[in-house]
């Protein structure tokens, strides 16, 4: 691989991850991703795709190989600077990991208040990523109160109200309806549009065709696959998007 351009937000060289059990969640992956990608990461259950995810937000350590995240060498930040690597990194999970006592405004005002943001710059924050996730009527209401589908958009508003310049998806629509997962990924582009660089774990095949997008495909920890998968329009937007994912004889419905 060529050395790694002032663009690359993630590289994985020679990355290899082998549990206590003699199981290999990675074998010399190498791989690089740009600033602004929008890439999936796909593969069968143990193929290494949650195996990556938990390599880059530090939650596990590569047994061998060297991963950089914004040219900083992971294995240079310390258990002390971790929460503060963390800010920087969006999180969005398959299960929501949702405060279940919290409202929807708490639960996206909570990560900006474990990061030290004031109370002004919370309340000026969190209107704005309610809005752009389409959840300004539902700020007050519970997780319990709220579909799937909208709870799944808390959690990618609380990953994405600190504007991290990285957001990782890891089965985002795993639990979601066709057409609740089209919402989803909506969202994700409209934020990848904002200048957020986004990988998206996924084993949702027909949605990871109709996107469009870099694929990176994992077997058996080893990286067998990585390419453009077909053709796009980088300036498409949010609307054309939705409409390519929906086929063109199901009518465009709003977010």
């Amino acid at each position: 691989m060529p050395p790694m351009s002032r663009n690359t937000v993630i590289e994985f060289r020679g990355v290899t991850k082998k549990y206590g059990t003699g199981v290999y969640g990675l074998d010399q992956a190498t791989f690089s991703v740009d600033r602004e990608e929008f890439v999936f990461l796909i593969g069968s259950t143990g193929s290494g795709k949650s195996t990556v995810m938990r390599l880059l937000i530090k939650e596990l350590e590569p047994t061998e190989g060297t991963i950089r995240v914004a040219g900083r060498d992971l294995a240079a930040i310390t258990r002390r600077q971790i929460p503060f690597y963390r800010r920087n990194v969006g999180v969005v999970f398959q299960d929501f990991k949702l405060l279940p006592n919290r409202t929807v405004y708490d639960n996206v005002a909570y990560a900006l208040q474990v990061t030290g943001h004031s109370r002004r710059e919370i309340r000026a924050r969190v209107p704005d990523v309610l809005r752009l996730t389409g959840l300004s009527t539902k700020l007050h209401n519970y997780p319990d109160q709220l579909s799937g589908g909208e709870q799944q958009r808390v959690s990618i508003a609380r990953a994405f109200v600190n504007h991290p310049p990285l957001l990782l998806a890891d089965e985002p629509t795993g639990n979601l309806d066709p057409e609740t997962s089209i919402d989803i990924m909506r969202l994700l582009y409209r934020i990848n549009r904002t200048g957020t660089t986004v990988l998206v774990a996924s084993h949702d095949h027909v949605m990871v065709d109709k996107m469009r997008r870099r694929v990176l495909e994992l077997s058996r920890g080893r990286v067998i696959r990585d390419e453009a998968a077909g053709l796009y329009a980088r300036d498409e937007s949010t609307r054309e998007f939705a409409q390519r994912l929906r086929g063109p004889h199901e009518p465009p419905q709003t977010l």
